[in-house]
């Protein structure tokens, strides 16, 4: 096992000869190649726009996922890429089922609704129930009294992802300690076209369990308009919602084999599946084309690095993390060869730089890697990185980057019927192309593995 030394930090060995240079002097011509050759065309939108048309939304445990993950498996195999597989992988199979939702007083509207993934399904009838609007936990606390035997709607104005997504997460829990009948929150956006957002939840087996599902922003503020004018309000709840046994599914890998050190391996990707809702483009079957593209651009540079380069498309990250979880303990004896590991799972729009987390020594070449992106504006280097795909590896050691787009906008379709490929410039996906692909390639091909120190 070899580390760069901090002497040679800047004066890297050139690939080509004997020379001491930068990693810029070393790369700058390959560079060039790969961003001119990823950004000629539209070609890597038209294979995520093909997947998305084709298959639709892509969660665990349902047809649409095995059959996407078929087909991405016979392209790889198609364009000659290397030790194209699935590797096996048991997920969780949640299906979401006949819903909705109505308001009965003051007056009848309905209102548009998403049940949150692992939610239980209401009595056959639905519930009907007042409504209790509160903006936080410890307003649920306070009013506690108020809460019970009523449907309660977290009406709660999205800061950050972070600190909202909380109400997502144990939204039903808190509703269901105070004996409310069911629990709703408003959407975990900034935005909305009376568009509600999906997603993750959780139980506690100190507490009931109780239906839980999501409405538009507009629609929950005003049911809290309601509220505050002192009127009395009524909704009707309904959800099939029902969780089946585990289902068989896949991780998606495929490789560029290393030239002289081929078990020595730099490992990128995204999560193949999606939400039940949309058709998984945004979230995440850019992440996963972009990396697959990437490595198909490389082979048809002619360009195989010093190391592997393995993308892989995990399963079940959106309610679950088994693929994630599984390939770190599938391939546990390699992690000590595992290079660096690469998410994409930010969307791909306009494409910033990456986010790192792993040693100074390291950081410091990534930086001169990252000055290569320039000329697309993705050279931005920040302070962490790393992703829920790649977080079972990093924890065993293995550096790890997340990939950086601006995200101004994601967020607005974020889980919802809204992620399909029209909301993707064709040319921001190729330079997400042309970032990864080179992040890949110089990391895979310097002359010394990247340190973990």
């Amino acid at each position: 096992m070899r580390f760069i030394t901090p002497a040679l930090l800047l004066a890297l060995a050139s690939p080509l000869s004997g020379q001491q240079r930068s990693v810029g002097e070393a790369y700058g011509e390959v560079a060039t190649r790969i961003i001119a050759a990823a950004t000629k065309d539209s070609a890597a939108w038209q294979k995520l726009a093909r997947l998305s048309d084709t298959f639709g939304s892509r969660l665990s445990g349902s047809e649409s996922l095995e059959r996407a993950i078929d087909w991405v498996l016979a392209e790889m195999q198609r364009e000659g890429l290397q030790n194209v597989r699935g590797e096996n992988v048991m997920v969780p199979r949640w299906v979401r089922g006949a819903e909705s939702a109505e308001l009965v007083g003051p007056r009848r509207q309905r209102l548009p609704m998403l049940g949150l993934g692992g939610s239980i399904g209401t009595p056959p009838e639905g519930i009907t129930a007042d409504l209790l609007v509160v903006s936080s936990f410890d307003e649920l606390k306070a009013r506690a009294a108020q809460a019970r035997g009523k449907i309660v709607l977290f009406d709660v104005p999205f800061t950050t992802y972070g600190a909202t997504v909380q109400y997502r997460g144990t939204g039903a829990i808190e509703a269901a300690r105070v004996g409310a009948f069911a629990s709703l929150i408003r959407s975990v956006t900034p935005y909305s076209m009376r568009t509600p957002h999906t997603g993750g939840m959780r139980y506690d087996s100190t507490v009931g369990r109780i239906p839980a599902a999501a409405l538009t922003l507009e629609d929950a503020t005003m049911l809290h308009r309601m509220q505050d004018r002192g009127e009395r309000i009524v909704v009707k709840l309904m959800m099939s919602a029902q969780t089946l046994p585990d289902a068989r599914s896949r991780n998606i890998v495929a490789e560029l084999r290393g030239r002289e050190r081929p078990d020595e391996i730099v490992v990128m990707g995204g999560h193949i599946d999606s939400w039940d809702v949309g058709s998984g483009a945004m979230d995440d079957g850019g992440g996963v084309v972009i990396a697959w593209e990437a490595l198909r651009l490389l082979k048809a540079l002619g360009l195989q690095p010093r190391r592997t380069i393995r993308v892989v498309g995990w399963t079940n990250e959106e309610n679950g993390l088994r693929g994630g979880n599984a390939y770190r303990d599938q391939h546990s004896a390699e992690l000590d060869n595992h290079v660096l590991a690469i998410e994409s799972d930010g969307g791909v729009f306009r494409p910033v730089g990456f986010g790192f987390t792993g040693g100074d020594s390291a950081r410091s070449i990534l930086r001169q890697v990252v000055s290569l992106l320039r000329p697309i504006g993705a050279d931005s280097l920040l302070a962490a990185g790393g992703g829920a795909d790649i977080g079972p590896i990093m924890q065993r050691g293995v550096p790890g980057m997340s990939h950086v787009v601006d995200g101004n906008r994601y967020f607005w379709y974020h889980h919802t019927d809204a992620d399909t490929p029209d909301k993707l410039d064709p040319r921001e996906v190729a330079q997400n192309v042309a970032a990864i692909a080179l992040m890949s390639y110089v990391v895979a091909d310097l002359p010394d593995r990247l340190p973990r120190r």
